[in-house]
C-alpha cells in the first residue's frame, strides 16, 4: 500500500487519495491548480501554509487507495 509522507508531491498526493484536494482545501492549501503543485512535496507546502504536518499527514493517509 502506498503512503503519502512528507516528501510526497502534492500531485502524487491527489492520485493517491481521492479526497486530498478537499483535505489540503480545508487547512488553507489551494495548491490543486497551481503550478506549484507538479514539484511541491506536502512538506514544502506546509511550510509556506503553516499547517500543522504530522495531522495533515494523518488524514491525507486515511484514503489512500
Amino acid at each position: 500500500m502506498a503512503k503519502i509522507t512528507k516528501d510526497t508531491l502534492i500531485m502524487d498526493c491527489l492520485r493517491l487519495n481521492p479526497s486530498s484536494a478537499e483535505i489540503l482545501q480545508a487547512v488553507g492549501m489551494h495548491c490543486i491548480g497551481c503550478a506549484m503543485a507538479h514539484g511541491e512535496t506536502i512538506e514544502e507546502a506546509v511550510s509556506v501554509h503553516g499547517a500543522d504536518l504530522e495531522k495533515l499527514l494523518a488524514k491525507l493517509n486515511e484514503g489512500v487507495e
